[in-house]
Formats: C-alpha cells, sequence, structure tokens
C-alpha cells in the first residue's frame, strides 16, 4: 500500500492546470468512491484503535500515529450506509482537511487516476441538499462518487458558524458592497454566506468556477463595471468543471476582470496553496473554516473596496 502513494509530493504540477488525481476505494459495496490526493497524508492498514466514551457514533476511536492523536471516523456510516467491520481489517485514508488531521475507515483501497476537473461533474439534479455527494466521474465506464467531506466534517465535529462578539465592526460597516461565492460544497457555501449575512454583505452563489466564470461574462456583457460593483471573490479551489486556480488564471487574462481581488478559500494544506496563490495571480489565501478569520479578510477588503467610492 505504500507504494500507492509514493511521488505525491511530485504531482503538485498538476494543480493550475484544471487537474486532479483521485485515490479511489471502496466502502461495503463495489461502489468507487474517490478523494483527491493532495488532501491525503498516507494510506495505512487499520492500527489498533482505543475507543472514547460518549463519543459521536460515527468515530470508530483514535489511533496513535507518530506522536499524535487521530480520529478515525467510519466513512460508510457517516454517509449512512452500514459501518464497516470493527475488527481490525480495512484501511485508514490519513487526510488534512480544514485545519486538522483525521483518519476515514474505509474497506479496500484500489488506485490513483489522473483527470481533469471538467470530467468532474456535479451529483445529478434531485440528489438534494442532504446528499453526502459533491461530485461524480466516469472511469472504466463506472460511476465514481465524491463525498462531499465538508458536510461529514460538519455533522461529526461539529463548529460554530456564528462570528464571534466583538470581530465585526458594527460602525465600519458598508452597504453596498456585493461579493461571489464560489464552492461546490453545500455546507461549505452556507458556512460563507453565515458570515457575509452578520455583515450585511450582498452575494451572489455559483457552484463551481464554469458558473462563476458564466456569471462574470453575463454581468460584463450587461455593462457591469465589475471591478466597481463587486468587492472580491471568494472560491474554493477543489470543483467540478473548473477549479479555483483556472477562474483565478482565466479572470487575470481579462482586462475587464484582471483588477478583481480573489480570495482563495479551501480545506487544501497551506503551505502549497500558498505557492500557488502567487503562482496563478489570486490576492489571499485563507484555509477553511474559521468565521472570525473569515469575517475579518472580508471587512478589510470591504473597507478597501468603500474607500474607492464603490458600493453606497
Amino acid at each position: 500500500m505504500p507504494s500507492l502513494l509514493e511521488g505525491v509530493d511530485q504531482r503538485t504540477k498538476l494543480a493550475g492546470h484544471n487537474r486532479l488525481e483521485l485515490l479511489l476505494f471502496k466502502l461495503t459495496s463495489n461502489q468507487r468512491f474517490g478523494i483527491n490526493v493532495f488532501k491525503v497524508q498516507e494510506v495505512i492498514q487499520c492500527p489498533p484503535l482505543v475507543q472514547l466514551p460518549k463519543c459521536h457514533p460515527v468515530i470508530c476511536g483514535v489511533a496513535h500515529l507518530r506522536g499524535k492523536t487521530i480520529p478515525v471516523m467510519d466513512l460508510s456510516m457517516a454517509i449512512g450506509a452500514r459501518p464497516q467491520p470493527r475488527d481490525g481489517s480495512g484501511y485508514v485514508i490519513i487526510t488534512e482537511y480544514n485545519r486538522s488531521t483525521q483518519g476515514f475507515l474505509v474497506n479496500t483501497v484500489d488506485r490513483i487516476i489522473n483527470m481533469g476537473w471538467h470530467q468532474i461533474q456535479p451529483p445529478p439534479k434531485g440528489t438534494g441538499k442532504e446528499t453526502y455527494l459533491t461530485a461524480v466521474t466516469q472511469f472504466e465506464k463506472e460511476l465514481i462518487e465524491v463525498i462531499d467531506v465538508e458536510k461529514i466534517m460538519k455533522e461529526v465535529m461539529g463548529g460554530s458558524d456564528r462570528v464571534s462578539s466583538g470581530v465585526i465592526d458594527e460602525n465600519g460597516k458598508t452597504p453596498g458592497q456585493h461579493v461571489l461565492v464560489v464552492d461546490d460544497s453545500f455546507v461549505a457555501r452556507n458556512q460563507i454566506l453565515r458570515v457575509l449575512e452578520q455583515l450585511e454583505v450582498e452575494s451572489t452563489v455559483a457552484k463551481d468556477g464554469q458558473e462563476a466564470l458564466d456569471i462574470l461574462e453575463r454581468w460584463k456583457s450587461e455593462g457591469r463595471k465589475l471591478s466597481e460593483f463587486l468587492a472580491m471573490i471568494i472560491s474554493d479551489i477543489e470543483m467540478p468543471r473548473m477549479d479555483g486556480y483556472t477562474l483565478t488564471a482565466n479572470i487575470r487574462k481579462d482586462p475587464a476582470m484582471k483588477d478583481l481581488h480573489i480570495l482563495l478559500h479551501t480545506s487544501l494544506s497551506g503551505v502549497f496553496n500558498q505557492a500557488m496563490v502567487e503562482k496563478v495571480g489570486a490576492d489571499e489565501f485563507l484555509a477553511k473554516y474559521d468565521p472570525d478569520e473569515l469575517a475579518r479578510v472580508v471587512q478589510q477588503r470591504l473597507k478597501e473596496h468603500a474607500e474607492k467610492g464603490h458600493g453606497t
């Protein structure tokens, strides 16, 4: 199994080219699922797990790895399927999401596949907001499902979406500002929108980079001066059809859009993304998800935008 992830560090060259690599795995059925390799630290056979009293039922226990205590979640149970066996079989995918490290217990790990984000599509219409899918794709004539891990993390780990008292400058609010929010995760979009609502900021939502670009093109065709109308863009990086890096690169190429302020807001690792922020020309990078930190960054940008005479 270690050989499966050899050379993961070399794969960063895919970023910025609208490509990704998916680690494929199975849970309790023959259905194959995928997770972005960039979020995977390692894959190990299930280690001994220490049970915790009164913890969420999805958490199988904690594993002690290299001096760290890492919670391990039953990914099958988390999405409403039957639980994985708790007999020490299976594998644990160690991941980094939203500033934390955790493991996901799966049945088998298959292979790594290289794909373009344009091959990754949103879930079929009608799946509803309760679905655990954030995207789907085809491989070897088989449907691969990409799970909305942010939804699982929110349900299992919790966390507040409210901005703490004192963070918002009530006297410094700037009405009439508009923000474009771009994220494929229903949970992540709502987290961002709740912060913007508390800041009393108007917003438009796009579910991937292509939809965001289409919205910007429509606004441009309507005669809007985008740098005045739009205070900033808050964009995820991992998204179906077009990722956040490619969205940013396309915006920077367009004379009518090139001055837009872009914040890349993602659960991917910070060191890698800071380099990519500079490469593709985004203005800022912020790791998910801290409502207070997001509020501070957005407030500062709104203030700068208002000082240029934009907004009302």
